[in-house]
């Protein structure tokens, strides 16, 4: 065998960084001169464009075979014998360059708004060839292949160029969608990782297994567009957030597919008169027990429910029932799994090196440097993705504490400050306004919200005025204040009054939704229903006040699944709802009364235009503390547009009591969460009751015991 250059044995090795760079075809000495680099091959033959055939010489035991084409073909085709079989086929070396020098340019600033257009796995044609173009980052690996169903998972097959500041690329040939997929790498040092997905990857296989799905996103089916302004500061906002793999179950323990779910549950949805669905995360994830919030493939709908196809049918049968879409989405930290994001090139490229900054000690999980424009630009990307190619409407940020402090949840000498002595993460903090500006930008019907649980200032509020920029903030205050207060004996909360007051003097500094979500039903707190006193009766009075004030407090709502039906156990992602619940009066009793106000939330302009100003709500009672009873006005933009909000939080019927109102005239009760149709005990105001012309009129009600009511002038 002829002597070879050192680069011939980086091929045969494999650990070439530029394998075009040999292999392919080279005009050398006026011939063109083909290399081809084929395992188990016994012969190998080029095919010119004018179909000459040159032999191929086999120059090295491991499968490098050189020849050349005499008229100077551009084109041509490799035909090789493996055991009895001939296979003809384009070679992967002799196609051009996928990224563009401006795509390295964008790319390389950080600034590339479709990365999704560009990184992963497409279906392309080239030169008249179809195939799939590859691209990932991995700046400090020494190569970098593509092995799958093409190449028997061999990476010495296909190892791909690098370009610009470390994206590798190459097209394969004749690869096509449905093919499984990963990139195989050599770190800095030398060592071979484990096999790693695509960070882009637009589909992946169902867990435990790992391999990436080439997916032609580019052309999955559009969904019909959400109802306009449907997220609205000024629009009813009513929230239903649901986990997919345990709403609903068939056949005992199987998950409803998403053609399934989108048969089911945004027709519930809209008859229980939600305005948004708000999904757990549904990018792929590799433990259940994580409900999503340990995602490894940012880009990819779960496989557990069907393809991303299935996925975007059904974001499109939530708005052909006029319901939004929000997506609980996880920037603020990933699981080190093997194949995931974690060390991905033998170096911390997505995550910090330190474990300082880049492990949660909470979570076990890793920590994205945000200060790293590749890692930003990934981010970014994938918020604007799941918008332009499944039209979600919104997306709700996992933990920004997390992310805003770089000393969260850490002991003393255990976190690194920032470069001014500061505990606040500015890379992060950046990004989060980087985020929001995008988006909005984008996106302008779409909405943004921080589950944020400090006082972190203005997080929804515009970064022109030094805001984070979300569209609205989960006020965990008030979760927190009224939980506490309501799981209370009645005779005991006169001395908790000011958690109920409290909010209050927060609730128009943020664009407030009021969560009560999957957090508050798990690990030991019990269900809703589960912390309210009392004995049977009273629990479910209790429960259907406590909704009643969130739906005539200010602010957007957001129920956790099974709080509707008054579920009794803690939430299980392993299991259905407890639907059959609902045989029990007392359980579709609170169905009817979420309903009920769901519909009076949207029909009453008071009871929405204002939720997040000031000027839209007056106090009217806070002071009786003994009987456990607060009044408030809610205001629309027209000046009768008003809705009086009675609370009793006792087990007292309290007759002729006085409310001062702003009108004289008749007033209609138009809910009254004491109704027998609810499971209470009817008491009440027969359906009005007026006020007396005066210089203050007020009103005389019968106020029900553990209840609500509310009551609109007549126009």
């Amino acid at each position: 065998m002829p002597k070879l250059p050192a680069e011939a044995y980086a091929i045969i090795e494999g650990r070439h960084s530029d394998p075009f760079h040999y292999l392919g075809l080279h005009p050398e000495g006026g011939k063109s001169v083909v290399r081809a680099f084929l395992p188990e091959a016994s012969n190998v033959e080029a095919v010119g464009e004018h179909g000459e055939v040159a032999p191929l010489d086999r120059v090295h035991d491991a499968g490098l075979f050189i020849g050349a084409l005499s008229n100077g073909s551009k084109h041509y085709q490799l035909r090789a014998k493996f055991g009895n079989s001939v296979v003809e086929f384009e070679d992967a070396y002799r196609f051009p360059p996928i990224l563009t020098d401006f795509d390295l340019y964008l790319l390389g600033e950080g600034t590339h708004q479709r990365l999704y257009d560009k990184l992963g796995a497409h279906p392309m044609r080239l030169e008249g060839i179809d195939g799939i173009g590859f691209v990932v980052l991995a700046p400090n690996a020494r190569r970098v292949s593509v092995v799958g169903d093409f190449n028997f998972w061999d990476g010495r097959r296909h190892p791909m160029r690098v370009r610009g500041a470390g994206y590798w690329e190459l097209f394969i040939p004749h690869a096509k969608a449905g093919d499984h997929y990963k990139f195989e790498i050599i770190g800095p040092h030398g060592h071979l990782l484990p096999l790693k997905s695509d960070p882009m990857a637009f589909a992946s296989e169902m867990r435990p297994k790992t391999a990436s799905i080439v997916f032609d996103e580019a052309h999955l089916p559009r969904p019909h567009p959400a109802p306009d302004g449907i997220n609205a500061l000024s629009a009813p906002m009513s929230i239903y957030e649901v986990h997919l793999g345990s709403w609903r179950r068939k056949n005992g323990d199987e998950w409803l597919t998403y053609r399934e779910l989108a048969e089911q549950l945004p027709a519930y949805a809209r008859d229980m008169g939600f305005t948004h669905l708000e999904f757990l995360p549904v990018s792929e994830h590799p433990f259940d027990g994580s409900w999503g919030y340990q995602p490894t493939g940012l880009y990819a709908p779960t496989s557990r429910f069907g393809t991303p196809e299935d996925f975007a049918a059904l974001v499109d049968a939530c708005h052909r029932e006029g319901v939004g879409v929000l997506l609980d989405w996880v920037p603020g930290h990933f699981p080190d799994d093997p194949h995931g994001l974690g060390s991905f090139d033998g170096t911390a490229l997505y995550e910090h090196a330190n474990p300082l900054q880049g492990r949660h000690l909470d979570w076990g999980t890793l920590i994205y440097n945000y200060g790293r424009t590749e890692v930003t630009n990934f981010l970014v990307s994938n918020a604007l993705f799941w918008m332009e190619r499944y039209a979600i409407d919104g997306l709700r940020v996992d933990a920004v504490a997390s992310m805003l402090y770089l000393d969260y949840s850490r002991p003393p000498g255990a976190w690194i400050p920032n470069q001014y002595g500061g505990r606040e993460n500015i890379e992060a903090i950046n990004f989060l306004r980087r985020f929001n500006t995008e988006v909005f930008a984008r996106f302008p019907q779409a909405t943004t919200a921080a589950e944020e649980s400090t006082a972190w200032p203005q997080v929804s509020r515009p970064v022109e005025f030094g805001g984070l920029g979300f569209g609205y903030k989960w006020n965990m205050g008030w979760m927190h204040d009224t939980l506490n207060y309501i799981s209370k004996d009645p005779i005991h909360r006169k001395y908790h009054h000011g958690e109920i007051l409290f909010g209050l003097h927060y609730a128009f500094s943020e664009n407030f939704i009021l969560p009560l979500s999957h957090d508050e039903v798990v690990h030991g707190k019990r269900s809703i229903l589960g912390r309210m006193p009392g004995d049977e009766w009273q629990r479910f009075a209790n429960l259907r006040a406590y909704y009643s004030f969130m739906f005539g407090h200010p602010g957007k709502k957001l129920l956790f699944m099974g709080a509707e039906i008054a579920q009794s156990s803690e939430w299980n992602h392993d299991q259905s709802l407890d639907w059959h619940l609902l045989e029990y009066k007392s359980h579709s009793g609170i169905q009817a009364l979420i309903r009920d106000l769901n519909r009076l939330y949207r029909a009453v302009p008071a009871l929405h235009q204002m939720d997040c100003d000031q000027a839209g709500f007056e106090w009217l009672i806070t002071d009786d503390a003994n009987r456990n009873v607060f009044a408030w006005l809610r205001k629309g933009f027209d000046e009768h547009a008003r809705c009086l909000v009675i609370i009793n939080f006792s087990p007292n019927v309290y007759r002729n009591y006085r409310v001062r109102v702003p009108f004289a005239g008749k007033w209609k009760e138009v809910f009254n969460s004491d109704s027998a149709h609810y499971g209470g005990s009817n008491v009440g105001n027969i359906g009005e009751v007026h006020a007396v012309e005066g210089k203050a009129p007020e009103l005389r009600l019968t106020i029900p015991p553990l209840a609500a009511i509310f009551l609109v002038p007549e126009s």
